[in-house]
């Protein structure tokens, strides 16, 4: 392609609504424009590169033996309702657009299709023999972010790709899902990414194991905590590790004392002169579940540990059946304003202790009337600790469990595992933390979906059974810019040569040098024939600009049709490593496809 004919505008300037640095770079390079909030166009030089990645993730499905299909983006509410996800994911998340049609019918925009594939499956699959099946799509989803932002990181429009397969078995679901690791693994080395699959927290989607792949970057809006010796690594909502032990108590016997103005832990500390591994922190949480009802949460644990409001989350909705419900709406702590709105009396906050009277709660119909009490594994073997007293300005310390205070029965892992924290399959492994994009999301979802919409087989015996599943995403438009933000300099974007738009870049100086067209001309035909994808940059600019916007723009290599043509030569320079060099003008076609099917073969 010629650059002189292409719809091609760079910016000087970053934009003003750019966070990260490879937001601002496809803004900058002419790879996205912003049509509104979450919403972007793919300009040619971005279209092709979503081509190139789809390619790859096409080759690597298929290879596995999966199908690709084309699944509906308009989705009744009706499905959703029947899987429990209909108030999830329109109340609870918020996350679905959802719209009511000219028939009063109420529908979603699809951002996943695990109802959809259901009912397709419980309508087609009749026997054991038809097992498994596994299907995939490449399509545009729409979610609804409180805050798009960082450009297709999160954005309200984006293209995924998604797989669903059905098994009869767990047996067989972890066959799948175990081509699917490598399938993962496959698209993101061809892809020439640095990654690290990571164990998951399965959020919204269920089922009982997941993992994300991580495109490894210092924007990354998650942490990965893993060990050095390669064995464990486990996003932080779903991280478990061993604490640093307890310190043993300064404190030998039961006794209240006023410790004025100590409404922290550190403050608690420093007056007492105590460690936070001897303190019992007692954190209050409020959850609205969705059939309305607020429940009050008390959260017991060790006070240098700190609650993850992931795990804390899962285990409420373990428990939404109690109260009727299916699904958690909110968590937060509550500030003062809302503790008015539910509490019978003033709260001794910063003084709490794990027996705080349920008399506290002013019950009513959308109020449970007693705190559910959760203590986290790092406070129960604790001896002779500090705590709340219930009082302000007074706590208590030497307290034991079944002495002074009752321990609560459930016992759950609440505590978020940090950087430093001993492995649990090698204490003598720490975790370490690195920032990363997830790009790739695989679950075991088993028979969460096809039970309750009913999507069932005939086995050997002639049983029915529940179809057992898993379901695999992939963000295409997502790992496109996680590229750009794992590979940058100062002057733009350095594709991996895989998914770059384009391989090569012939670059004119100087368009009225007649010799220079005249090579120039004679490369970009000869390469493009010799199946090596290069664009022509013919337009009557300084060749300061051209070089620049070839630097911004990231094709792997440019060829420069300069002062060397004299000696029968052309300047090569690859965008990565900035290493020039001169080749002979009939050796360059030869020269390139070494090195762009190293680069490729190497990843």
């Amino acid at each position: 392609m010629r650059l002189s004919q292409m719809l091609f505008v760079t910016l000087r300037d970053d934009p003003a609504d750019a966070e990260i640095p490879s937001h601002k770079l496809l803004l900058r390079a002419g790879y996205i424009r912003r049509i509104g909030s979450g919403i972007y166009a793919y300009l040619p030089f971005m279209w092709r590169v979503l081509q190139k990645v789809s390619q790859i993730v096409r080759e690597e499905m298929n290879a596995t033996g999966a199908q690709e299909c084309l699944l509906p983006q308009l989705q009744p509410s009706d499905l959703w309702k029947e899987s429990g996800r209909w108030d999830t994911y329109t109340k609870a998340e918020g996350i679905m657009f959802s719209l009511i049609d000219r028939r009063d019918q109420q529908l979603g925009l699809g951002p996943t299709h695990e109802e959809v594939i259901t009912a397709i499956a419980r309508d087609m699959i009749r026997s054991y023999r038809q097992l498994p099946l596994h299907l995939y799509q490449l399509q545009t989803k729409f979610r609804d972010e409180i805050r798009p932002r960082f450009g297709l990181m999160r954005g309200r429009e984006f293209i995924m790709k998604d797989g669903y397969s059905f098994h009869v078995d767990e047996e067989s679901l972890k066959k799948t899902y175990q081509d699917m690791y490598q399938a993962y693994s496959n698209m993101l080395r061809r892809a020439g990414l640095a990654f690290r699959p990571v164990e998951a927290d399965s959020g919204a989607i269920g089922g009982s194991g997941s993992t994300e792949f991580m495109v490894l970057a210092e924007a990354g809006e998650d942490e990965v905590l893993y060990t050095e010796d390669g064995k464990y690594a486990a996003n932080v909502e779903k991280a478990v590790s061993l604490p640093a032990d307890a310190e043993a108590s300064a404190f030998t016997s039961y006794e209240k004392r006023e410790t004025p103005g100590t409404d922290t832990i550190e403050k608690l500390c420093q007056f007492l002169k105590a460690s936070s591994t001897q303190v019992v922190k007692n954190v209050l949480y409020q959850t609205v579940y969705d059939n309305g009802l607020t429940v009050l949460v008390l959260v017991t644990i060790r006070g240098d540990q700190e609650v993850n409001e992931v795990k804390l989350q899962n285990e409420l909705t373990r428990l939404a059946a109690n109260y009727g419900a299916k699904a958690v709406i909110a968590l937060n702590v509550p500030n003062a304003e809302t503790q008015q709105t539910w509490a019978a009396k003033s709260l001794p906050l910063g003084y709490i202790a794990p027996d705080i009277s349920d008399e506290y709660i002013a019950g009513n119909k959308q109020v449970h009337a007693k705190f559910v009490r959760l203590v986290d594994k790092t406070a129960v073997d604790l001896k002779n600790f500090v705590t709340g007293a219930n009082e302000a300005g007074y706590h208590v310390v030497g307290a034991n469990w079944n002495e002074q205070f009752q321990l609560p029965e459930s016992v759950v892992d609440l505590r978020k595992a940090r950087p430093g924290d001993r492995a649990l399959h090698n204490p003598e492994q720490t975790l370490s933390s690195a920032r990363g994009i997830e790009v790739g999301h695989i679950f075991q979802l088993g028979t969460e979906y096809s039970q309750v919409m009913g999507a069932t087989y005939t086995n050997e015996q002639g049983e029915e059974k529940p179809l057992v599943m898993g379901c695999y995403g992939v963000g295409v438009s997502r790992l496109a810019q996680a590229a750009v933000e794992q590979s940058y300099d100062k002057d733009g974007i350095i594709w991996p040569v895989a998914i770059a738009p384009y391989h090569a870049i012939v670059t004119i100086p100087n368009i009225n040098d007649a010799q220079q067209v005249q090579i120039a001309e004679k490369l970009y035909t000869e390469l493009n024939q010799a199946g090596i994808e290069t664009l022509l940059d013919d337009r009557d600019e300084r060749a300061g600009v051209k070089f620049k916007d070839a630097d911004l723009i990231g094709i792997p290599y440019r060829i420069v049709t300069g002062r060397a043509i004299t000696n029968g030569k052309v300047e090569v320079v690859e965008r990565a490593t900035r290493q020039s060099q001169e080749i002979a003008i009939d050796e360059v076609i030869t020269t390139l496809k070494q090195w762009i099917t190293a680069a490729i073969n190497n990843k």
